[in-house]
C-alpha cells in the first residue's frame, strides 16, 4: 500500500471513530459538566499512556519549551472539550456539526490576522458561501425542535477554538504539538470537576463513559497520524464526512429530526466546503501534473 492510499484509509477510519461523538453525549445521562469531566479524563489519560509509550518525556519538553503559544494552543484544544458538549446539550447535533465545519474559514482568518497569509480567491468564496449557510441554520434555530441560538453560538466559539488552535499548530510547525492534546483534555477534566458531578453515572453507564473516551481516543490517534501521508484539501475532505454521518446517526439512533432548516443549512456549509477543497486538490493535481523546465545545457 503507497502513502497516499495509506494516508486516505488512516483518516477515513479515524473519522468514521469521531461520528459517534454527539451520539454519546445525548446517550449519556448526565449534566454536560459531568460528561466533560469523564471525555476529557478518559481519552486524555488513553492518551497519555501513549504518548508516554511512543515518545517518552521528550515531547512534553518540547511542548513546554514552546512557551506562551504552546500554552495558548493547550488552552484552546482545552477548551474545545466542554464547549462541544454543552454546544450538543444546547442545540441540535445537526447544527453543531455543520456549524463547526466552518473552521477552515476561521483559521484562514486567523491566518491572515496572525501569520500574515494571503486570503485566496477561492477561500473568499468559500467564506461568503459558508456565512449564507450559517445564517440560514441560525434563522432555523426558533423553529427546530431541540435546537436554540445559544448552542449555536457555543458551537461557533469550538469552531473559532478550534481554528485559532491550528493556525498556532502551523506557527509551532517545527515542533510536535500531540503530547499537548492530553494535557489538554486533562486540563479540561480538572477545571470542570467542581461542577460535576463524576461518581453518580459510572454504576449503570461506566461501559459508556469508557466507549466514549475509546473513541475520541483513536479517532484523535489516526487524525494526527493520517495528515502525514496525505494533502490538506484531501484530510478536509474526508473530515466533511462526519458533518454528514453524524447528524444521520443521532437521526437514526434516538431519532432526533435535524429539522429542514438546519439540513438546509447543512447543504450549503458542505457544499461549498467540498467545492472549495475539490477545487484546491484539482489545482495541486495540475501542479503536479504541469511539464517542468529543462535544467541544463541546451541540446544542439
Amino acid at each position: 500500500m503507497n502513502d497516499q492510499a495509506k494516508g486516505l484509509l488512516i483518516t477515513a477510519i479515524g473519522v468514521l471513530f469521531v461520528v459517534p461523538d454527539s451520539l454519546f453525549i445525548r446517550l449519556i445521562d448526565a449534566s454536560a459538566p459531568t460528561i466533560t469531566f469523564w471525555r476529557g479524563l478518559t481519552s486524555g489519560s488513553f492518551i497519555l499512556l501513549g504518548v508516554i509509550a511512543v515518545m517518552g518525556l521528550r515531547g512534553f519538553r518540547e511542548v513546554a519549551r514552546t512557551g506562551l503559544p504552546g500554552l495558548l494552543y493547550t488552552v484552546l484544544i482545552g477548551a474545545t472539550a466542554p464547549g462541544f458538549v454543552l454546544a450538543v446539550k444546547w442545540t441540535s447535533v445537526a447544527n453543531v456539526v455543520f456549524i463547526i465545519a466552518s473552521m477552515p474559514v476561521f483559521a484562514a482568518i486567523f491566518s491572515r490576522i496572525f501569520l500574515g497569509e494571503a486570503i485566496s480567491k477561492r477561500m473568499v468564496l468559500t467564506m461568503a458561501g459558508v456565512f449564507v449557510g450559517l445564517g440560514i441554520i441560525a434563522w432555523g434555530s426558533g423553529e427546530t425542535e431541540g435546537a436554540s441560538w445559544q448552542g449555536d453560538l457555543v458551537a461557533l466559539g469550538v469552531s473559532a477554538s478550534f481554528a485559532g488552535a491550528m493556525t498556532t499548530a502551523r506557527k509551532l510547525r517545527a515542533t510536535s504539538m500531540i503530547p499537548a492534546i492530553p494535557l489538554a483534555y486533562l486540563g479540561a477534566s480538572l477545571v470542570i470537576w467542581p461542577l460535576a458531578d463524576p461518581v453518580a453515572p459510572v454504576a449503570a453507564q461506566w461501559h459508556l463513559l469508557l466507549g466514549h473516551g475509546a473513541f475520541i481516543t483513536v479517532s484523535t490517534c489516526l487524525l494526527t497520524l493520517g495528515p502525514r501521508y496525505i494533502g490538506s484539501a484531501e484530510v478536509a475532505l474526508l473530515i466533511l464526512l462526519e458533518s454528514v454521518l453524524a447528524p444521520l446517526l443521532v437521526w437514526a439512533v434516538i431519532g432526533e429530526d435535524p429539522g429542514p432548516w438546519a439540513l438546509a443549512g447543512g447543504v450549503v456549509v458542505i457544499g461549498v466546503l467540498f467545492a472549495s477543497n475539490l477545487w484546491a486538490l484539482r489545482a495541486r493535481h495540475r501542479m503536479r501534473n504541469a511539464p517542468q523546465p529543462r535544467v541544463g545545457p541546451p541540446v544542439e
